[in-house]
């Protein structure tokens, strides 16, 4: 220990993380033949003092670390870090011991699913690594303990405007629209301008028959361009959401659709009816719209506005008039499609919804996207 203290700064520093810097004066003191009344009288400071520094009871100052450098030896840097790296660990076990407890709060998440996805880190899943899941947990809702969590996230479920009944797992549902809200912080844009906002909905309109690799970029700059964020995110179980629309403040809408293998029919329909939301429904700037469009029909009045807004958006009244005497064919179907300028797997889907259609047939008309992303 002496060597150490008498290379000063140049020492390389690997302290036992548990030991406080007491123990290195002790050592010290031992090497040297003093007493702490010896060291105490040396620093200027009581006996008192010296043995609650000792016992990590008090601090370690930078006084006491000048005071330590002149007598003991080492730097002023090294006294300094060796009681911060002392407190950081003490501070660290205190918060495991303290997650510990939290455990049970941790089972209310889809914790397998989310360390799949990338959301949290993989680990096994045994009670010596959950407390450690319960700060991870924590970290990714930016909270400090799950009361936290309540306040912010846990209460959500009063703003949540539901297209079904069995959207009730609201610490599911909090996970994915924080997986959102994480996203569209790394999406800085301008505010939100309504109508360069619809004018960027005509034309990802016209974007329908390309693929994913094509229109995802061009989609992406217009609704930025826009204001509104716009991010892609894989599904969490048992949330029964698709699709969010909701604002993250007064100029920030948020438009939130889940990856998993969606047809090109319900994923535009889903991405019309969270901008429906937005245009029609933008003075409700609390409410987080939970969508699921492609399921049974709402109650909601504002998600039955939604459904008939996109539904029109896509094929507009005056055409969907022919839909009924359309020929069940592909080419009939595909012309039809040309002729409003879409793709035809949305003339399909809606010809199915509308009863026009078996579900069965010319599904192969439609294409099925699949996205790359992460939270």
């Amino acid at each position: 220990m002496t060597e150490l203290a008498d290379r000063g700064a140049d020492a390389p520093f690997a302290p036992d993380w548990v030991s406080p810097p007491g123990d290195t004066i002790l050592d010290l003191l031992e090497e040297r033949g003093w007493t702490q009344q010896h060291l105490a009288d040396r620093l200027g400071y009581s006996l008192k003092h010296v043995n609650q520094l000792i016992k990590a009871k008090v601090p370690l100052t930078e006084d006491a670390a000048i005071r330590l450098q002149n007598v003991l030896g080492a730097s002023v840097g090294f006294w300094l870090t060796r009681e911060a790296q002392y407190r950081e660990r003490v501070a660290t076990q205190e918060a495991a011991e303290r997650q510990t407890t939290m455990v049970p709060w941790l089972e209310r998440f889809p914790v397998k699913e989310m360390m799949e996805i990338g959301v949290l880190p993989r680990r096994r899943l045994d009670a010596k690594s959950k407390p450690g899941l319960v700060g991870e947990l924590l970290s990714f809702f930016g909270v400090a303990s799950p009361d936290q969590w309540e306040t912010q996230y846990g209460c959500m479920e009063l703003a949540f405007r539901r297209s079904r009944e069995d959207q009730a797992d609201v610490a599911g549902i909090s996970a994915w629209l924080r997986m959102g809200e994480r996203m569209a912080e790394k999406l800085d844009g301008p505010a939100f301008d309504e109508a360069q906002f619809k004018a960027a909905l005509a034309e990802i309109r016209t974007l329908t028959c390309l693929s994913p690799e094509e229109f995802q970029p061009r989609m992406q700059r217009l609704l930025h361009d826009a204001g509104v964020a716009f991010v892609l995110l894989p599904a969490l179980p048992r949330t029964h959401v698709s699709g969010v629309a909701r604002w993250l403040h007064a100029r920030r809408p948020l438009i939130q659709l889940s990856l998993y293998g969606k047809l090109n029919d319900r994923f535009w329909f889903s991405f019309f009816h969270e901008a429906a939301h937005i245009l029609l429904h933008g003075g409700q700037k609390k409410s987080v719209f939970l969508d699921d469009p492609s399921k049974v029909a709402s109650s909601s009045k504002e998600e039955r506005e939604a459904n008939a807004w996109a539904r029109d958006y896509l094929i507009p009244p005056n055409a969907a008039t022919a839909l009924a005497a359309l020929a069940h064919t592909k080419a009939a179907v595909a012309e039809f499609a040309r002729s409003i300028g879409v793709h035809p797997g949305i003339v399909v889907g809606r010809m199915q919804h509308d009863g026009l259609l078996d579900v069965r047939w010319l599904n192969e008309l439609k294409d099925s996207y699949s996205f790359k992303g992460r939270a």
